[in-house]
């Protein structure tokens, strides 16, 4: 095994302290945190208590300074993402950016063209293209028992009087940069081809604050696909998190454990008589004396890659050490943006 990646974190709260620190610590072996660095001293306390020992800073040119970081972890407020990794790449860090990677297509763009200037040292954190039932589900795709897929919808659905500073438009709250970067880039990985059209409606419904905590955005593919994207903090009852229809069958999963699948057996007849003008019979059905055969499958939720979120940090080690493409190109990460970037246009109904 190589040596060891040395990470500071940058940005305590709830991504940065639960999140970073957890993750990293599932690879001992890969990765150590050697610094933290937080503007509020209640978190550099919390942080202390999980990483005794090490320096937790009060200000991020400190962390900057400090030799022993290789690489920045940055899990700050969302406007200030942009911002604090270009400091990092600066400073001679490689930098490890959380979601969203911008709040705006020109920050992205200013992103990419430090990225570009300093190849393999900037990387996206969209871990749920990692994501065990989407690795999955996209294989069951790629097997062809669906048929051609149609339409697929992906639901987030929740009811929260949420009032944090991600309720707050100044602040980089809502949900299209909370939820919305995961469920735009596995919405783009699934079109499986450029976007030719997108709708979107934003609302707010139970937050507290005046960004929208209710999206819909519905993508249409030059390859007539269409993927449909729903995130909500305002519906009490919870839709599919996944659905996607094909011509020969339709998977579905309610909470990213079990997949489930209806779809026409292969090997069987199947009806290929043509259309009638003429009335359909009066008893029996409409489509000839040939019957559907189904398949039902009811599965657990088990990719072959062995894919999960927190394997990123696997992913991005072997970038670092080994020389292997990240899988989470830059121009995709700024694509997810631009998309958001659009939608962040829609006006925002207040529906409280």
């Amino acid at each position: 095994m190589a040596e060891k990646i040395r990470v500071g974190i940058w940005g305590l709260g709830r991504a940065g302290n639960n999140m970073h620190i957890h993750e990293l610590g599932l690879f001992p072996e890969m990765f150590e945190i050697v610094a933290g660095c937080d503007w509020d001293a209640s978190r550099r306390e919390a942080a202390a208590q999980k990483l005794p020992g090490r320096p937790i800073y009060a200000n991020g040119e400190e962390l900057l300074k400090d030799p022993n970081v290789e690489l920045v972890s940055v899990a700050t407020r969302s406007p200030d993402h942009v911002k604090h990794a270009i400091a990092a790449v600066n400073a001679g860090k490689m930098v490890m950016v959380e979601k969203p990677m911008a709040c705006c297509i020109g920050d992205a763009l200013e992103l990419q063209k430090v990225s570009d200037a300093n190849p393999g040292r900037v990387f996206v954190r969209h871990n749920r293209r990692f994501e065990a039932a989407f690795s999955h589900i996209r294989e069951i795709i790629k097997s062809g028992k669906l048929g051609e897929i149609f339409e697929i919808k992906l639901c987030r659905h929740g009811y929260q009087w949420r009032a944090d500073w991600q309720t707050i438009l100044e602040c980089g709250g809502g949900q299209l940069l909370n939820w919305g970067p995961h469920l735009v880039d596995h919405a783009l990985q699934f079109l499986e081809s450029p976007v030719k059209e997108l709708w979107s409606d934003l609302a707010i419904v139970a937050s507290r604050g005046d960004a929208e905590d209710h999206v819909k955005i519905v993508f249409k593919g030059e390859n007539g696909r269409v993927v449909d994207v729903e995130i909500s903090g305002g519906a009490a009852l919870s839709d599919p998190i996944y659905a996607v229809r094909g011509s020969r069958g339709t998977l579905m999963s309610w909470d990213e454990k079990r997949l489930k699948l209806k779809y026409l057996a292969p090997g069987y007849p199947e009806c290929n008589s043509p259309a009638s003008p003429e009335n359909p019979p009066l008893d029996g059905g409409f489509g000839g004396q040939i019957s559907p055969v189904w398949v039902e499958d009811d599965l657990g939720v088990a990719p072959s890659n062995g894919d999960e979120p927190h394997k990123i940090w696997n992913y991005l080690y072997r970038a670092i050490r080994c020389g292997e493409p990240y899988p989470i190109t830059m121009a995709q990460a700024v694509e997810v943006v631009r998309v958001i970037d659009q939608v962040k246009k829609t006006p925002i109904r207040d529906v409280r």
